[in-house]
């Protein structure tokens, strides 16, 4: 088990570095004032409008970077600052939150993937530690014939699932920054100063993803390492 905390130890490092950096590319470009005047929900509103998507809800959500597109009651959930504020940063965030109401839209094929998972990720990850703990424990105390090897494999195969979203949500969230940058180059919403504000926060939450994902395949690969060492 000290491999396993050594990794997760690993891991939360990575991740809190990456989430930290985020943070300070939101409140360096919050800084950045847009020329346009123009507040996160008006940006949303435009960038809907502009796609044609008029059953969508522009609402403001409580927290800090608690952004998100629901689709199932179709509304772009954008926080306080995102909502109100007038800067780089609030763009950035509330353009790509529409990007993914216009993947919504457009019936894009990763988002339908996701979708369509969602229930059976739910409860994979409420099990899977569980479950994998329960392997270990019984396998290491010879108890019940030996069933305990089957009960990790089970647990493995639902952190698989898990493993398997958060690579699937990578195309998602990259198409919806992609889509997001392209929309406020084209319609002038911003000067070459405020996009690459823009540009940059979004890359630094684009790696958030990118780090669960890759995070998330370790931690699985680590605990298939183990349930062949014990075959």
């Amino acid at each position: 088990m000290m491999g396993y905390y050594i990794l997760a130890g690993v891991l939360f490092l990575v991740s809190s570095f990456v989430s930290n950096r985020l943070k300070s590319k939101f409140r360096k470009y919050s800084k950045i004032n847009l020329q346009n005047g123009m507040s996160g929900a008006e940006i949303a509103e435009k960038m809907l409008s502009d796609n044609n998507i008029f059953d969508v809800q522009v609402i403001s959500t409580k927290g800090m970077l608690t952004d998100h597109y629901n689709p199932t009651n179709k509304t772009v959930n954008l926080s306080e600052a995102v909502y109100n504020q007038r800067n780089a940063a609030a763009a950035a965030i509330a353009a790509h939150e529409c990007g993914h109401a216009v993947q919504h839209s457009t019936a894009y094929s990763w988002l339908q993937m996701r979708s369509q998972i969602v229930p059976v990720v739910g409860i994979a990850s409420k099990l899977s530690n569980f479950v994998i703990m329960a392997g270990l424990i019984i396998t290491a105390i010879g108890a019940l014939g030996g069933i305990g090897a089957y009960i990790f494999l089970l647990g493995i195969g639902l952190f698989a699932v898990t493993t398997a979203f958060a690579f699937i949500t990578l195309p998602v969230e990259f198409d919806a920054s992609k889509r997001a940058l392209v929309w406020l180059q084209k319609e002038n919403m911003v000067t070459e100063q405020e996009y690459s504000g823009a540009q940059d926060a979004l890359k630094w939450a684009a790696r958030t993803y990118v780090v669960a994902a890759f995070g998330s395949l370790a931690t699985l690969l680590y605990f298939i390492m183990i349930f062949m060492g014990r075959r």
